[in-house]
């Protein structure tokens, strides 16, 4: 497939505001591509250039993407930046700009949809202190070769936004459609995978293989996520359930396999050499091959530290050993998924802790098994005494269901509305702060993953936090225009509020009262944020408690 066919059905979805309609535009170009380009065509169309199990990064960032384009195009690169933050939209710029580019290509060659790829791939794994010009040089080539069209949806892809309405449950929706595979196969490929690149690519070449997918070790799979609820409810609808403690901690998949160990981030970001310590202790309490599920505390004289305490083991990249010196850790493990080989997730959470508990000799988190609301109100306040955020209730004939927030794991919390937003730009402060940013403008996502802006926040952050925010955020600009800079949406807040508003103001149609920071999630993926599927719920029942 050439580039610009990939460009012009790109261009054509973006102009659909049907998701059935979108989902049958990819379900007739499926069956035409070759097994190679399947995986990548499906990947690309969702602003992936890797696997979702990857930890591989492009390593390439707004700034680099100006100064291929002022190359090519040959402006200087402020020419190129006030562009960008005259107009908002990076692709769309990008296009007109090579549409009016005074340098003509004479030797241009067309572009190719596996050639882009491996040169995305070649970008990845530049390393050391060329790496960053031998990634503006494979930029420049693209660029160079490509047509305006082309050019705006490689921008997007290299920046990793691409936002054109294709989400993953269109995608299911396109490859069940075009290989006549029931859907609920499909979801159940993918969650084992975590790759829809591959599920399609095994839809085309090999349909039967999709009900024999197993998880593997060291490819991460999303995990599954709770919502709120209350144990009165709980204990009407389910009868016996377990009841564990919350932690105020930062959650791992540990996987284990012939000797080997790795640990990942709930982003499914490799963590192993931050946390050699927590890696350690998993691997003495096992003697199994594993993938489990767990959260990593951090411990001063026997009592939990806050969150942020181990997000700064987390982030340490050297002097890893003073750092365990300074920061004591303790993993609790609460679910398996994988053992000796057998993938654990379709059986009921009852049999996977009994395997759990079986397999592991250290670490494994409380629980009390009950059906009685007083006893588990009893535990959730003895929870709350010992530092935890709260307690976990989970049916007990659950599976794992990788990436869900359902109603089979419910959080039981102090009664304090908190949601969890991703950060799309900010405005400049004034005064002392006139070089930080100074408010901060917040986007839910809807069932496409697109992102739908609803609030801004500025209270809650401390002079400290706001340093911390600023060196995180200002490699993140992608425009800027007055005091309104937008960023590249891939950094988590967790905000609290007093009431959820319906607005005009915002996309998302709601907007928050008194919206107030209360930390920094990076630990969480974008694609964990809250959805207007999930505001509208708690819009609801916020009415029903008036």
């Amino acid at each position: 497939m050439q580039f610009v066919e990939f460009a012009e059905i790109c261009n054509t979805i973006e102009e659909t505001s049907s998701r059935l309609a979108t989902a049958d535009i990819l379900a007739e170009k499926f069956p035409s591509l070759t097994e190679e380009e399947l995986p990548v065509f499906v990947r690309f169309m969702r602003g992936k250039l890797f696997p979702d199990w990857s930890s591989e990064k492009l390593g390439f960032g707004p700034n680099l993407l100006y100064d291929a384009l002022a190359y090519v195009i040959g402006k200087k690169r402020d020419y190129v930046v006030s562009a960008i933050n005259n107009a908002g939209d990076v692709g769309k710029v990008v296009e007109s700009l090579l549409e009016k580019r005074e340098q003509t290509m004479f030797f241009s060659e067309e572009l190719d949809l596996l050639d882009v790829n491996e040169r995305f791939l070649l970008m990845a794994k530049s390393s050391g202190r060329r790496s960053q010009q031998e990634r503006l040089r494979s930029a420049q080539y693209l660029l160079s070769n490509a047509t305006p069209l082309e050019g705006r949806y490689l921008a997007r892809l290299m920046l990793e936004e691409m936002r054109i309405g294709v989400g993953e449950g269109v995608v299911k929706d396109a490859v069940s459609k075009a290989f006549g595979i029931p859907a609920d196969v499909i979801e159940h490929a993918h969650q084992a995978l975590n790759d829809l690149g591959e599920v399609a690519s095994l839809a085309k070449t090999d349909p039967s293989q999709l009900t024999e997918v197993h998880i593997t070790a060291f490819r991460p799979v999303k995990m599954m996520l709770a919502q709120q609820g209350s144990i009165t409810s709980m204990v009407e609808t389910h009868g016996k359930l377990a009841a564990e403690n919350k932690y105020d901690g930062s959650r791992f998949q540990f996987h284990k396999s012939g000797g080997k160990c790795a640990i990942y981030s709930r982003r499914l970001e490799e963590m192993t050499a931050s946390l050699p310590d927590v890696v350690g202790m998993l691997d003495k309490a096992t003697d199994h091959d594993v993938i489990i599920d767990g959260e990593v505390i951090a411990i001063m004289n026997g009592k939990p530290m806050p969150f942020q305490t181990i997000l700064r083991r987390i982030r340490r990249k050297h002097d890893v050993g003073d750092a365990q010196e300074a920061i004591t850790l303790l993993p609790w493990v609460f679910d398996i998924l994988a053992a000796d080989g057998e993938t654990l997730i379709d059986q009921p959470f009852l049999r996977r802790r009994q395997i759990l508990e079986s397999v592991m000799n250290a670490y494994v988190a409380p629980q009390l098994v009950s059906d009685s609301v007083d006893e588990i109100e009893a535990y959730y306040h003895t929870s709350l005494d010992n530092g935890n955020e709260g307690i976990m209730l989970k049916v007990l004939d659950s599976p794992y269901l990788p990436g869900n927030r359902g109603k089979l794991w419910i959080k039981i919390k102090p009664e304090v509305d908190t949601i969890d937003l991703v950060v799309t730009g900010a405005e400049w402060g004034e005064g002392k702060r006139a070089k930080m940013f100074g408010s901060f403008l917040l986007a839910c996502q809807d069932e496409n993953g697109d992102l739908l802006e609803i609030s801004r926040v500025a209270t809650g952050i401390d002079d400290s936090m706001l340093s911390t925010l600023y060196d995180l955020f200002k490699e993140k600009i992608i425009a800027e225009k007055g005091k309104t800079v937008s960023f590249e949406p891939d950094v988590v807040f967790e905000v609290g509020y007093a009431e959820l508003q319906r607005s005009t103001n915002y996309a998302a149609g709601y907007a928050l009262r008194f919206p107030r920071f209360v930390r920094l999630r990076d630990d969480k993926d974008v694609y964990e944020i809250e959805t207007l599927e999930s505001l509208t719920r708690r819009y609801s029942l916020q009415n029903k408690e008036e």
